[in-house]
């Protein structure tokens, strides 16, 4: 009778242990790594600083209720993982997108809330995850270089494993011991894999696809204390197997023996010393996200990498050369593959703002990005953003003119980007002299475009898809793509006898690029750029220069573009101006055909209208249309034989797949020629008065008055002013001194140009 309440005690210890086994919030036979979850983006100490100021976060505090919102009512739809059979916005490709990004966020409401259905919602998905991963190899639509497994090509599940690491790192030390060795044997550790050594050419590549594998491979293997799969995504796989002429679908070589890969090498290669991604802004917006997101992990986990010091803080620049390519509205400049309208709204910037400004020395000017994006990340670095925010230590940011070189080393070309700020209005060139851009790069070399307060003036087309639109090719990338949006003709710049720049060679235009001649903006009523290249064509050379000076007759700044072409033969030369709006005025006569015609039947011109042609009588032509309720006008220096097409697309274009914008052409036959043309923004119209203010252009007169090998020079007249540029075609020097004289006027200078009115 004694023994009695000892072998109850007892049976109570067996009993309770063996109810633990299935308790996962009180599990205690975890090592102490792993108690220390979560540890990636968000840490315990973090954690609790978040918990205990929580009211000195306003921003944070709406972010984290709106989230709970979305993620209650995804919950409550119950577990949905559908075998994989779509494409990009497909059903089961969204309703797996929605999943990851429901985890994710789901992750971290159980760790600032507590709530345990947070924890048992993820674990309750990666196991209907983990039952189904081995069920079928890859995904049933062969359109991919790399098929995946939940989804159409590995990229996606590099997305797809980059947010649910995220999830799984929080509730890592909540999950039981053989709960965590059944995901990580039967679903991560064989997803890394897939992704990558199953993948090595999708895998091994220097390209945002890459980025996003190495990033998910490094993630989950930080999750799970793996070094091998952490040092795989840092340096790529050993690429003794790799076939070195293999190729993937978008037209880019895979990294092969001799060559870095992984993480580090996609910070090496594709950024510039001044944070430019050479795919353009549009895959730097859509690459920011694993890399900024790995960086803070890495930073969190493995510290002595000092990865936001890496090349003088790259990760940090990035962010802020991304954001420096956006118009007035913060939408991305759309330079070679990128879709219009995408912004610093979407949560990727959200996410790089918030990290950039916790890891890049406290800069306030971000904090004026994060209020405008009136959201934060929901960890430590949102948390700091949103309270600097509550403290009122908001600064502008400030987008001035600026140069962001293109290529590893800062080498290979650039963009430039002018802007004339004033009150509440903006205007900005953005000039392309940049490299390729990898697979995603268009054969556009020394193009530009123009925006006014936001709005395309004068557009850059982008890409030709329907991002998730399964209707349009599942979503994916058009056919057009190839056949308009990369082609020379639809670019504000040349195109010599209808032939695309480097003839669409995607090998040769790698290995081109334009070389910065002048960048000068120090004066805000005169700022200039200037670039040449000698390789788009055989025999040709191309120089162009643009400036936006300011003179006291308008608020609104002008824009004088030379086009200077020299090349050993007589060519024909199109330089378009691809513009948005209504013809208002032309001083020359168009004829319209009574059928329409394309203007070519390859490179981009067999998908151009004829709408209208006329010839040059006289030795201007000018231009006027009506966009968004203000006026623009080009005027140009004439050739007699120059000829201008209107045009319109739309043409060999079934499936009604492009924009039907219009163009204005100035077409000439020459052997040496400068094209001299001034864009102008001069007046407004209002609907509601129905009154036209300056709907004339201000410019008479202009001409081109010297065309040498060393010099080029134009004047023109603004009311009563006469101006002369002159450009030094051959020495960029701001030491050397130049004597001209220009219609019996001594003209002096030092330096690549001159600029004044003359009497």
């Amino acid at each position: 009778m004694q023994m009695k309440p000892f072998y109850v005690y007892f049976l109570c210890i067996i009993i309770f242990s063996s109810c633990n086994q299935n308790t996962p919030a009180k599990s205690q036979d975890k090592d102490q790594t792993h108690l220390e979850h979560p540890n990636l983006i968000l840490t315990k100490d973090g954690v609790n600083r978040i918990k205990s100021n929580l009211e000195n976060a306003p921003l944070f505090k709406q972010t984290l209720e709106v989230t709970k919102v979305e993620v209650d009512a995804e919950m409550a739809n119950g577990i949905n993982v559908p075998l994989p059979k779509d494409m990009a916005g497909g059903f089961t490709h969204t309703q797996h997108k929605i999943n990851y990004a429901t985890m994710q966020k789901a992750g971290v409401l159980f760790q600032i809330t507590g709530e345990e259905k947070y924890a048992v919602y993820i674990k309750d998905m990666l196991m209907a995850y983990a039952k189904i991963f081995p069920t079928f190899k890859k995904h049933p639509v062969e359109r991919s270089y790399a098929r995946g497994k939940f989804f159409w090509q590995c990229l996606n599940d590099s997305n797809w494993l980059v947010y649910t690491s995220q999830a799984y790192d929080c509730i890592y030390s909540w999950l039981p011991s053989e709960d965590v060795t059944y995901l990580n044997k039967n679903l991560f550790k064989p997803y890394a894999d897939f992704i990558s050594i199953e993948n090595p050419q999708y895998f091994n590549r220097i390209h945002n696809h890459s980025t996003w594998g190495s990033v998910a491979v490094g993630m989950i293997g930080l999750v799970m204390d793996d070094d091998d799969l952490v040092n795989r995504a840092l340096y790529g796989l050993k690429t003794d197997n790799i076939d070195p002429n293999a190729k993937d679908n978008d037209g880019g070589f895979i990294k092969t023996e001799g060559q870095k890969a992984g993480f580090l090498a996609n910070l090496d290669s594709p950024f510039s010393p001044d944070g430019y991604y050479t795919e353009g802004p549009y895959y730097q917006r859509y690459a920011m996200y694993p890399f900024m997101i790995f960086a803070q992990a890495l930073h969190n986990k493995k510290p002595e990498l000092k990865i936001f010091e890496y090349k003088d803080g790259l990760l940090i620049k990035a962010v802020n050369a991304l954001l420096n390519l956006t118009d007035a509205d913060g939408e991305f400049f759309p330079l070679n593959d990128g879709q219009k309208g995408m912004s610093i709204y979407t949560s990727s910037l959200v996410s790089a703002v918030d990290i950039a400004y916790f890891y890049g020395n406290k800069n306030q000017q971000l904090l004026s990005v994060a209020k405008k994006q009136n959201a934060v990340q929901l960890d430590e670095t949102g948390f700091a953003v949103a309270e600097a925010i509550h403290a009122g230590k908001t600064a502008p940011f400030l987008k001035e003119s600026i140069n962001l070189r293109d290529g590893s080393n800062g080498d290979e070309g650039g963009i430039s980007i002018l802007r004339h700020n004033y009150n509440d209005h903006s205007l900005a060139l953005v000039y392309k002299y940049a490299a390729q851009g990898l697979s995603h790069g268009h054969y556009d070399k020394l193009s530009f475009s123009l925006y006014e307060n936001g709005d395309e003036v004068l557009q850059d087309y982008g890409l030709s898809r329907f991002v998730n639109v399964e209707q349009k090719n599942g979503g994916g990338y058009l056919i057009e793509n190839n056949t308009w949006a990369k082609q020379t003709i639809a670019h504000n710049t040349i195109t010599q006898n209808e032939t695309s720049h480097f003839n669409g060679n995607f090998k040769l235009g790698s290995e081109n690029h334009p070389e910065l001649y002048v960048f000068n903006v120090s004066e805000p009523g005169f700022q200039i750029v200037s670039a040449k290249i000698n390789s788009v064509y055989e025999n040709s050379q191309f120089h162009r220069t643009l400036v936006m000076f300011k003179d006291s007759i308008s608020s609104n700044p002008f824009i004088l573009d030379l086009f200077r072409v020299t090349s050993s033969e007589r060519n024909k030369y199109d330089l378009p101006f691809h513009y948005f709006g209504q013809v208002v005025n032309t001083n020359f006569d168009i004829t319209t055909p009574k059928t329409l015609h394309p203007l070519g039947s390859k490179n981009g011109y067999q998908h151009m209208w004829v709408e209208g042609e006329g010839n040059a009588d006289q030795g201007v032509m000018q231009f006027t249309w009506l966009d968004n309720n203000r006026f623009y006008s080009i005027t140009s220096a004439a050739n007699t034989e120059d000829k201008y097409v209107l045009t319109r697309m739309g043409a060999n274009d079934p499936e009604f797949n492009l924009r039907r914008d219009p163009s204005l052409i100035i077409r000439r036959q020459a052997k040496n020629t400068t094209f001299a043309s001034i864009i102008e923004s001069h007046g407004t119209y209002n609907p509601v008065t129905e009154k036209a203010d300056n709907a004339y252009s201000t410019l008479k007169d202009l001409k081109t008055i010297l065309e040498t090998k060393e010099y080029t020079a134009v004047s023109f007249k603004i009311e009563a002013k006469t101006y002369v540029f002159i450009l030094a075609n051959q020495d960029a020097s701001k030491q050397k001194e130049h004597k001209l004289n220009l219609d019996g006027t001594d003209i002096s200078w030092n330096g690549p140009y001159y600029f004044n009115t003359i009497k």
